[in-house]
């Protein structure tokens, strides 16, 4: 049983506690902080927690409290941290780990200097979907991965601080890519090295600073290249979508507005569909059970299954600092306008393993390009040549 110090009563903050109190059914949130007082203790009340409290230091120091998980604004995480370690307990923080790779290089070598737990919480490599598509292409489903694509968009975040860029960091890429970029990492494999990124971002329609849209481009060592979009600029509820694409195979997945409950009602819902869901009649896309279709079920049951049997979970603060530096050269490249590379003061991955051609033998002299079944049953085959580099044609099977 997890007796736990939850920072934090936002939104987060509640899919955490329902998220903690559910799937496992052992763990127990016994003090919550947050900086309003009356909203704290609303909180408390509606999750049964018995304490609650402004002063954060107070809630990680709790002596009931033996894990702190950290659900708190952006320019918080550094400071939440610093305190966990010193007090020695267990610490899980929510994405993205800091404003920058600097802060977040800090935190993980706090609680690694404190020989503390700690574990990122990257809620959405956790959805079922998403755990069974990764293993999927760790088993070569999909043969060698080319290129990925991960898509989050909405029409932008509940809270006040999330749009002032001193507090968040930055704006859509630094509140959504963070999850995208990490879904990337988890498809061409957490141990290839990224090495460049191409970023376009924006101001399209917001009255900030951050930008509410941007697209971008991670290269990796491996050759495989993953692809990020976000915006706080869509309309229509929250796009949730990944892909994979492998010499072998590919893999779509849609987590959010198709997911096969699709409700039309004229006299409206009567209540609360979804997160992010902009209507409230005509057609609705409901979710039936968000912490667990976000992974957040998943994700708690291995951070703190992990934690009792001592070892690493499967995202820990090392993952969000290398999430952190890819997004860190993303807004160079926003500014630059050119592909920026990815500094990593800390890589724990492979070296080398630069990019190769993926090719398969078909015999002594060829390597195979296509295999195609024609109209008539015949199949076609496309060759190169090793040796002349020539491509050839040939038909094979009766005419």
């Amino acid at each position: 049983m997890a007796r736990i110090a939850m920072l934090g009563t936002g939104l987060i903050g509640t899919f955490y506690t329902t998220a903690l109190h559910g799937k496992r059914g052992r763990d127990r949130v016994v003090v919550v902080h947050g900086r309003d007082p009356e909203r704290t203790m609303a909180f408390a009340k509606t999750h049964g927690i018995g304490r609650s409290t402004t002063d954060m230091a107070e809630a990680i120091s709790d002596p009931e409290a033996d894990v702190v998980v950290i659900g708190l604004p952006n320019h918080l995480h550094l400071e939440a941290t610093l305190l966990a370690a010193a007090a020695k307990k267990p610490v899980l923080c929510t994405k993205p780990l800091a404003r920058s790779a600097s802060e977040a290089r800090q935190m993980l070598e706090a609680v690694e200097a404190a020989g503390v737990f700690h574990g990122y919480l990257e809620d959405l490599v956790y959805p079922p979907k998403t755990a069974k598509a990764i293993e999927s292409v760790r088993r070569g489903a999909v043969g060698k991965v080319l290129w990925t694509r991960s898509r989050e968009a909405h029409p932008g975040p509940h809270s006040d601080w999330f749009w002032n860029k001193e507090l968040s960091g930055g704006g859509a890429l630094v509140d959504m890519g963070c999850h995208c970029i990490e879904i990337g990492r988890a498809f061409v494999g957490r141990d290839v090295r990224p090495l460049e990124v191409m970023c376009w971002g924006a101001t399209q329609v917001h009255p900030i600073e951050a930008e509410d849209h941007a697209i971008g481009l991670v290269r990796y060592a491996s050759g495989a290249v993953a692809q990020f979009e976000v915006a706080w600029s869509f309309r229509g509820g929250m796009d949730l979508r990944d892909e994979v694409s492998g010499t072998e195979g590919s893999i779509w997945l849609n987590h959010w507005l198709r997911t096969g409950f699709e409700v039309f009602s004229s006299a409206g819902s009567k209540g609360y569909v979804a997160e992010k869901a902009e209507a409230e009649s005509g057609w609705m896309f409901p979710v039936g059970d968000e912490a667990a279709a976000l992974g957040y079920e998943a994700m708690f049951t291995d951070m703190l299954d992990a934690l009792e049997q001592g070892r690493p979970p499967a995202e820990t603060f090392y993952d969000g600092y290398v999430v952190n530096a890819i997004m860190d050269a993303a807004y160079r490249s926003m500014a630059s306008k050119r592909w920026e590379e990815i500094p990593l003061d800390v890589w724990r991955g492979l070296e080398g393993g630069e990019e190769t051609a993926a090719t398969t033998t078909f015999d002594d002299q060829h390597d195979l390009i296509k295999r195609e079944r024609l109209s008539d049953g015949r199949v076609k085959l496309i060759l190169k040549n090793r040796q002349t580099g020539e491509v050839v044609q040939r038909v094979e099977g009766p005419a």
